[in-house]
């Protein structure tokens, strides 16, 4: 094995190996299309850039200009033929040659993940152009303004706090924005793509975004029905509860993994006992009617909207601000306090601001779990008191007083037993 290992040749066959099965993976969809370009000329393509990578830089270059020099045959060839031009052909030939002058240099991540990404959007070209046909003017807006905010405003941000106080740190406002935006855009093309699948799929999807809304849009649905889509609208608002908890736990696996460590007891319980509850009301479900699979109890109104994001990163920046402010003057009493009143507003602000404090060290993880799992349990009470305040069906009311408030005392009882375990196993 040693002797293999030391032969001064094995280098260059691993380097030519790798570039074989580039171009053979990557001319496998252009084969079984019965495309000019198939498997042996893929392969060929990437073995010229990886032996003109072994040569030197100029012969690397040369390999990649022999291709474009094949890319302008193959064009002619189908041209002549009557089948116009293989601009998606061509563009991947070329793709595969710089795949393959990778391989030659030593690289072999970057090259293997953009062979994959090749035949990945060679195989994608009638979903793809599908999904792009049917984009309208708002969604395609939505998605160019989440790239402008994620890639071109978040680089230019200044790190770190931007007052002498230590008190407003615009890129962690804006990574939560990010955040938010994101989980919103990708919960709407879900429920565009997919439909709502009943009530309650489209519970859960919309209390990844704003479970208060969902909550609402629930509770009016069954008032308008009379009663009759009490099960439905409790499975609902209970799937859009348990989304909403199991998103702040997502968040602060994202922002702070030690808050968590120090919450997951209580996250746990929170969502376990959501699901046990779920199954329960399963057959009441499935037995009832609802919405057929293009249609949604939760309006589509705009993938995402400008305003919400600002309106996002300004609750957090408040909380954020308000949470230092009374970690600093009250102490940790302060800081709760402010959770607190975050979970009435913005639960998953709260919790950001929460994780990203614990994150920065103004507070111990600990203190960040237990803040956020306050604000975890005021938002699902919260939830009880605006479906209260719209359905007129006391067994709802009555359901979800019960449900809502066993949660947040699961959640409660979960960090205190945590936080009092990890004290007591400290002292031993």
């Amino acid at each position: 094995m040693d002797s293999i290992s030391l032969w001064p040749y094995l280098p260059t066959f691993q380097r030519l190996a790798l570039a074989l099965a580039i171009g053979l993976f990557a001319g496998l969809e252009r084969e079984h299309r019965g495309k000019e370009a198939g498997l042996r000329t893929f392969a060929f393509v990437a073995l010229i850039g990886c032996v003109g990578a072994l040569l030197g830089e100029s012969f690397a270059l040369l390999s990649v200009a022999l291709t474009g020099v094949l890319v302008v045959l193959l064009n002619m060839q189908t041209i002549r033929a009557g089948e116009g031009t293989e601009l998606t052909t061509s563009t991947a030939l070329l793709l595969t040659a710089l795949a393959g002058v990778l391989a030659g240099e030593g690289h072999t991540l970057t090259p293997t993940a953009l062979a994959v990404v090749t035949a990945a959007l060679l195989a994608w070209k009638q979903p793809l152009h599908k999904f792009s046909l049917g984009l309208t003017d708002s969604e395609l807006r939505s998605a160019i303004l989440l790239a402008i905010l994620a890639f071109v405003v978040y680089p230019v941000l200044p790190r770190g706090f931007v007052d002498r106080w230590d008190l407003v740190d615009l890129r962690a406002a804006w990574v939560i924005v990010m955040l938010i935006a994101g989980i919103g855009f990708v919960n709407y093309i879900l429920l565009k793509m997919y439909g709502a699948k009943g009530v309650a799929f489209a519970g859960f999807l919309g209390g990844i975004v704003n479970s208060t809304v969902t909550v609402t849009e629930m509770a009016t649905r069954d008032r308008d029905s009379g009663g009759a889509l009490t099960d439905i609208a409790y499975a609902g608002i209970l799937l859009a509860t348990v989304a909403s908890i199991l998103r702040n736990a997502v968040l602060l696996v994202l922002l702070a993994p030690a808050a968590l460590a120090s919450g997951i007891l209580a996250f746990a319980l929170m969502i376990g006992a959501g699901i046990v509850l779920l199954v329960l009301r399963y057959r009441s479900v499935r037995a009832s009617e609802a919405p057929g699979p293009n249609q949604s109890i939760i309006p589509l109104s705009s993938p995402f909207s400008i305003t919400s994001a600002i309106k996002y990163g300004l609750v957090f920046l408040a909380i954020q601000v308000t949470g230092i402010l009374g970690q600093r003057l009250l102490g940790h009493a302060g800081f709760y306090f402010i959770s607190i009143v975050g979970g009435v507003v913005s639960s998953a602000s709260a919790v950001a601001s929460a994780a990203l404090l614990g994150a920065h060290g103004t507070i111990t993880p600990s203190v960040a779990a237990i803040g956020a799992v306050l604000a975890t349990a005021v938002s699902v009470l919260v939830n009880v008191l605006f479906a209260a305040r719209v359905s007129r069906d006391t067994g709802l009311k009555k359901h979800l007083t019960i449900t809502m408030t066993s949660l947040a005392a699961l959640g409660i009882l979960g960090v205190i037993v945590q936080d009092a375990f990890v004290s007591l196993m400290a002292r031993l």
